[in-house]
C-alpha cells in the first residue's frame, strides 16, 4: 500500500514530489479532471520562489509577473512601501499544472478527475472511498484539500470568511500589489501575466453588501471600489474576464490544526490571512514536512504539533495585520506611511514558508 494524497494543489503536489524523490510511490488524487483556478491571491514571495526552485520550477519561465512594492489604501488615504523581498504574481492554474507535471516526472502516481467521497481511519490504516464507489487502503493519508472540507475529516473551526476572486482585464499599477480596505474586510489587486489583474478578497459574510458582491462581478468591483479613492480610480479602468467571481465560504483564517490521524497540509494545516502571509509557500513547506514525517515514521500528531510551533508567532502577527486592515485600515495606512521600516519588518516576519 502507498501513501495517499488527497488534493493536487501546491501542498499535495509538494508532498508527492518529496515522497517520490525519496523512493516512495505515492498516489495523488485530484478531484478536477482539468487544472482550474482557485480562490487565491496568487502572491508569491521569496520563500515560495526558493521552494519552487528547489522543486525544479522557474517562476520567470512560467511567466510570473515581478512585484516589488505594496500600496495600502483606505478612504482618501494611501501609502506605499517597497517590499523587503522579491515577489511575483502567478495564476494558480499555471502553478498547479506545473507542480503536478513535476510530481509525475518524479515518479508519483497522479490521478485527476478522482473526487474523494470520504476517508476513515480504523486504527491501523486508512480507507479512502472515491465518489465512484471504489475504495483504496493506505498506511498514511496526506490531506491537501485546501479550503474545502472532506467528509469525516472536517477541520474543527467555526464560522469563517468568504473568499472571492475575480480575474480582470485592463491596466493596473506596474509591479505593485494593492491592499484595498472595504466594508467587511479587504481586497488585494495585483497584475497577472499577459496583462490584467487578479482581484481577491477576504470578507465577513455578515457585512452589508458582501453577499451580493460574492455573486456578481460588477457588485464585487463596486463593493471594493467604495472602500478607497485608489480602488475607485483603478477599478474604473478594468473589466471582468470571467462571467462571475469564484467564491468559497467558511474560510477559517487563523486556524491551526492539531490532533488528527491524517497529515494535514496547506490550508488544512493552517490558514494564514490572505495577503498578510505567503500561503502558497506555507503549503509547499507543510507538504514537504509531511512527506518527511511519513518517511521518518513520525506520527501525524507529532508532525502537526511541530508545524504549529513553527508558524505560531508569524500567524499571530499576520492575524494582527489582518485585523487592522479590516477594522482600522486608516491606522494601518498611517503606520505604513510613518514607519515603512516597521511595515517591512512585519512583512518579513509573516513569511512562514
Amino acid at each position: 500500500m502507498s501513501t495517499v494524497i488527497i488534493g493536487g494543489g501546491p501542498a499535495g503536489a509538494a508532498a508527492a514530489i518529496a515522497l517520490a524523490r525519496s523512493g516512495a510511490r505515492p498516489l495523488l488524487l485530484e478531484r478536477d479532471a482539468v487544472v482550474a483556478e482557485k480562490v487565491c491571491g496568487e502572491f508569491l514571495a521569496a520563500d515560495a520562489a526558493q521552494r519552487l526552485g528547489a522543486l525544479g520550477l522557474d517562476l520567470a519561465a512560467l511567466g510570473a509577473v515581478p512585484i516589488c512594492r505594496a500600496i495600502f489604501a483606505s478612504g482618501p488615504s494611501q501609502a506605499e512601501m517597497r517590499l523587503p523581498f522579491a515577489a511575483w504574481g502567478l495564476p494558480r492554474a499555471t502553478l498547479d499544472a506545473a507542480l503536478l507535471d513535476t510530481a509525475r516526472a518524479a515518479g508519483a502516481e497522479v490521478s485527476v478527475g478522482m473526487p474523494v467521497r470520504d476517508a476513515s481511519w480504523n486504527g491501523h490504516s486508512w480507507r479512502v472511498r472515491l465518489a465512484g464507489g471504489q475504495a483504496i487502503d493506505a498506511p498514511a493519508l496526506v490531506l491537501a484539500t485546501g479550503k474545502h472540507e472532506l467528509r469525516g475529516l472536517r477541520r474543527a473551526a467555526a464560522g469563517g470568511a468568504i473568499g472571492v476572486k475575480l480575474p480582470l482585464l485592463g491596466t493596473v499599477p506596474e509591479a505593485a500589489i494593492l491592499l484595498l480596505a472595504c466594508v467587511g474586510g479587504y481586497a488585494g489587486l495585483q497584475p497577472r501575466p499577459g496583462g490584467g489583474a487578479n482581484l481577491c478578497a477576504a470578507l465577513d459574510p455578515r457585512a452589508p453588501g458582501v453577499a451580493e458582491a460574492a455573486r456578481s462581478g460588477p457588485a464585487f468591483m463596486a463593493h471594493v471600489a467604495r472602500g478607497s479613492a485608489l480602488a475607485e480610480r483603478v477599478l474604473a479602468g478594468l473589466v471582468q474576464a470571467v462571467a462571475r467571481p469564484l467564491t468559497i465560504a467558511g474560510v477559517p483564517y487563523g486556524h491551526v490544526a492539531l490532533g488528527c490521524e491524517a497529515f494535514r497540509v496547506g490550508d488544512q494545516a493552517s490558514v494564514i490571512p490572505s495577503f498578510c502571509g505567503d500561503g502558497v509557500a506555507m503549503a509547499l513547506a507543510s507538504g514537504e514536512a509531511a512527506a518527511m514525517a511519513v518517511l521518518g515514521k513520525t506520527t501525524p500528531h507529532t508532525y502537526q504539533a511541530e508545524w504549529a510551533r513553527r508558524i505560531r508567532g508569524g500567524m499571530r502577527l499576520a492575524g494582527l495585520v489582518s485585523m487592522l486592515t479590516s477594522r482600522a485600515p486608516r491606522l494601518l495606512v498611517a503606520g505604513v506611511a510613518l514607519a515603512p521600516a516597521v511595515a517591512g519588518w512585519t512583512a518579513q516576519r509573516t513569511r512562514l514558508g
